[in-house]
């Protein structure tokens, strides 16, 4: 099936294959076709690096009426990253549309005057973090009058990062005759609970490969270690790999920043990500790894939130995660675009109950190796 296939305008169709987007993935496949056709509410469950953005972005394009100069799309993720990346996307979408539509990104970390600035042109789509839109919102910066769709992007991961209170404020606040699309990894108790109160009942809901909540294409292993061996499994790790990127997520901030000492001091090109940073050290940090000059990266559950890089082969657990979607989310960063990867947990002794926890949840088999 191709692009074409699934009704696109032809401009839409130039766009994708230009950025390399040449046939749609199963998400794609099956979203775009009842999207573009229908008016109607949507729940789509689908792992991350499958595509979701063009699967609500082009559909939600299409929708949009450049003629009028009003707000008519709403997108709300949960990270700065990922909104700054959804503006992009969307953006290049629409590079051979004869009309301009105007995307604005709105988030913290970043002056709101310059928000406030933007937001005041003509903007045909919003992409925000829920918690800057709130406090706009608040100010009557933003008008939703004129909404006709809003897409919860990441939903499971704006819940679990704290965000119920404002999306629910933000939901409350659309008053038009919107339909809502929410795309997630993973539905939590907390997100069926918002499916019910602003879903509508009739919602299409796609589920893509049921049986595999965690990507087919990662290979899942464990070593088992000690807490003093820990740092040098991983620079073992490391060197077997020398080739390859990779991201080592910590459970602690302190945590994070400890690895990376002595892991810079044994000569490995490593930075960490973690919440205390200030927003433009991040954001370098970013940029390094998305353009390779840096290998590998460490980084806590939360600040990995947005990390959406192509080429990650394996990604280490140098903690077991507090939460078991966590595991998920972690897992997530390898083998995007139907790439393959490693997940490689390093466990103590006493924490074999939990990878076996981890199994029977996650319907994986994770295979014990040795260094």
């Amino acid at each position: 099936m191709t692009f074409k296939d699934l009704g696109l305008d032809k401009n839409y169709v130039k766009s994708l294959k230009e950025i390399g987007i040449k046939s749609p993935t199963e998400i794609q496949q099956q979203a775009i076709s009842v999207l573009l056709n229908n008016t109607t509410d949507f729940v789509g469950l689908a792992q991350t690096g499958t595509g979701k953005t063009a699967a609500y972005g082009i559909p939600l394009l299409h929708k949009v009426n450049p003629k009028k100069a009003v707000v008519q799309a709403l997108v709300l993720s949960p990270t700065r990253e990922l909104v700054q990346q959804i503006k992009k996307q969307l953006f290049k979408f629409t590079k051979y549309n004869t009309n301009q539509t105007f995307v604005e990104a709105v988030y913290g970390g970043e002056k709101i005057d310059i928000q406030l600035k933007n937001l005041a042109r003509t903007t045909h789509v919003v992409v925000a973090t829920p918690g800057r839109l709130v406090d706009l919102i608040n100010r009557n910066a933003v008008d939703l009058s004129n909404i006709k769709t809003v897409v919860l992007d990441e939903a499971d991961e704006m819940l679990s990062m704290g965000f119920k209170n404002d999306l629910t404020s933000i939901l409350n606040t659309i008053k038009s005759n919107k339909n809502t699309w929410l795309f997630s990894a993973t539905m939590s108790k907390d997100l069926q609970a918002i499916v019910k109160k602003y879903i509508n009942d009739n919602a299409v809901r796609i589920e893509i490969d049921r049986e595999s909540i965690v990507n087919k294409n990662i290979s899942h292993f464990f070593i088992e270690t000690t807490i003093h061996q820990k740092s040098s499994a991983v620079m073992q790790l490391l060197d077997q790999r020398e080739d390859q990127r990779g991201i080592i997520f910590t459970r602690t901030k302190a945590g994070a920043q400890a690895l990376k000492h002595q892991l810079n001091l044994e000569g490995f090109n490593v930075e960490a990500l973690e919440g205390d940073m200030a927003q433009k050290d991040r954001d370098k940090v970013m940029r390094a790894f998305k353009n390779q000059s840096l290998q590998y990266l460490i980084s806590t559950d939360v600040s990995a939130r947005g990390i959406d890089v192509n080429d990650v082969n394996f990604i280490i657990h140098h903690q077991l995660p507090e939460h078991i979607e966590y595991y998920t989310h972690r897992s997530g960063r390898t083998a995007r675009g139907g790439k393959t990867g490693e997940s490689i947990a390093l466990v103590l002794s006493n924490e074999q109950k939990e990878i076996q926890n981890i199994e029977k949840q996650l319907n994986i088999k994770m295979k014990q190796i040795t260094l």
